[in-house]
């Protein structure tokens, strides 16, 4: 009874609008006081926790992103996806969701990449006279991408709370990320295929072959040091050659040269207020993680996932039912909560019920990747749509109406796939790690 009460409280903070980190805090404080629990019982694990260099990849990863947001690498690949997606009707949706795809792949933040994505491909759809509402849905809607792709910091939290391989965890994403993005592609050409001002304002100019393969040649080239970054990074990762937090110092290192000399978009003296935005958005998560933890471990040493399995075991024993559950369970944590949070939250608590079900723990981590990303553009927390809404200074209402059409023909599809073909998860993860 004491648990329900702290969740309801929690979801009532929440919906007030208190800031995460409290929200969190006030119930764990509620269950630690009620069930005898003291700081003695809850500290060491708490720092044995975050005591871990696999931490240390999520601030350099963040820092890697900032940079890159502000450096203009996002300008050179949207020029080499649109020359070679240019002439398609609605070509402009489709090369938000490639060039947002790319660059998720880069970086591994979806915020970042809606950042950078969403500034350039705004103002370009505008101009065309693209309809901003669905322009808005459809950079938002990409942005979780950035949580898919990877090297992508949620897989990092969800393999360090579970106790799991971060490099299967990133193969496990892989996929499904591959397979949404191919179908935000498709639903946004048809989203935008009957809308008369904007193709006759988007035409582009059919070029002769061999000025099309020299353009290409040149914009390639123009981004080869921004697409050669995930091929360093995971290659690095994939190959054995470094851990994911040596592969997040490399992209670091890697990105202030390319962002300050190649592409010139941020200039040497101002990597400071990336520095300082970096550790900012480092000290919210570590301390948002030390309250998870203290609250994971009182829910694990309270029984709460064996009681929520023998819930849904009341329900149906079936594994397919449950797994159904759990997805609607994982959507409503992704509606009132950002994705970090329930990343943190739900690996703990529904992590012994995969085991239990005889689920692989990286097909979990793919269900819960897609679940949560699509909880970012999904109100009442919503962080993505509300900042494409005001990026494209439009209603947010009026933009959710069309992302749900993208949710329903390009998330559902995936998280059906990912759920219940266990292959669109798993294939990579048992392919290349399996002999090691």
């Amino acid at each position: 009874m004491i648990i329900v009460l702290g969740f309801v409280l929690l979801i009532v903070l929440l919906i007030c609008g208190m800031p995460v980190v409290f929200s969190f805090g006030a119930a764990t404080i509620l269950f630690a006081f009620v069930l005898g629990y003291t700081p003695f019982m809850l500290f060491p694990t708490m720092y044995g926790k975050m005591a871990s260099v696999v931490l240390l990849a999520i601030p350099l990863f963040i820092m890697a992103g900032g940079i890159m947001s502000r450096g203009k690498i996002g300008d050179v690949l949207v020029d080499l996806v649109e020359l070679i997606a240019g002439k398609i009707k609605g070509s402009l949706a489709v090369v938000a969701v490639g060039a947002t795809g790319v660059f998720a792949s880069i970086c591994g933040s979806g915020a970042a990449t809606l950042s950078c994505i969403g500034s350039i491909m705004l103002p370009k759809m505008r101009s065309k006279k693209y309809p901003m509402e669905k322009s808005a849905a459809v950079v938002c809607c990409s942005a979780p991408l950035g949580l898919l792709l990877p090297p992508s910091a949620g897989q990092i939290l969800v393999a360090w709370t579970g106790n799991l391989s971060v490099l299967a965890c990133f193969l496990s994403t892989l996929v499904p990320g591959i397979i949404l993005m191919i179908l935000l592609g498709i639903t946004s050409y048809f989203m935008f295929r009957k809308e008369p001002e904007m193709l006759a304002a988007a035409q582009y100019e059919v070029l002769p072959p061999r000025v099309f393969i020299k353009n290409l040649g040149n914009r390639t080239f123009k981004a080869t040091p921004a697409l050669f970054m995930p091929f360093l990074i995971l290659g690095g990762i994939y190959g054995g050659i470094m851990t994911p937090t040596e592969a997040a110092a490399v992209a670091v290192f890697y990105s202030i040269p390319v962002a300050v000399w190649i592409y010139k978009g941020i200039k040497f003296r101002e990597l400071g207020s990336v520095l300082i935005s970096t550790a900012t958005t480092t000290g919210v998560v570590m301390v948002m993680v030390a309250v998870m933890m203290a609250l994971g471990q009182i829910l694990i040493m309270e029984n709460v996932p064996s009681n929520v399995l023998a819930f849904f075991m009341m329900i149906s024993s079936n594994k397919y039912v449950i797994l159904l559950m759990i997805n609607v369970f994982l959507v409503v944590i992704g509606m009132i909560m950002d994705d970090s949070c329930g990343l943190m939250l739900c690996t703990p608590l529904l992590l012994p019920i995969i085991y239990a079900l005889g689920i692989s723990p990286y097909q979990f981590s793919a269900i819960i990747g897609v679940n949560l990303g699509m909880g970012n553009i999904m109100p009442p927390t919503a962080p993505f749509l509300y900042m494409s809404a005001k990026m494209a200074d439009v209603n947010a209402a009026k933009v959710f109406k069309h992302c749900l059409t993208l949710i329903i023909f390009a998330y559902i599809p995936t998280l059906i796939l990912t759920t219940y073909v266990p292959a669109t998860a798993t294939f990579f993860p048992n392919l290349l790690l399996s002999s090691r």
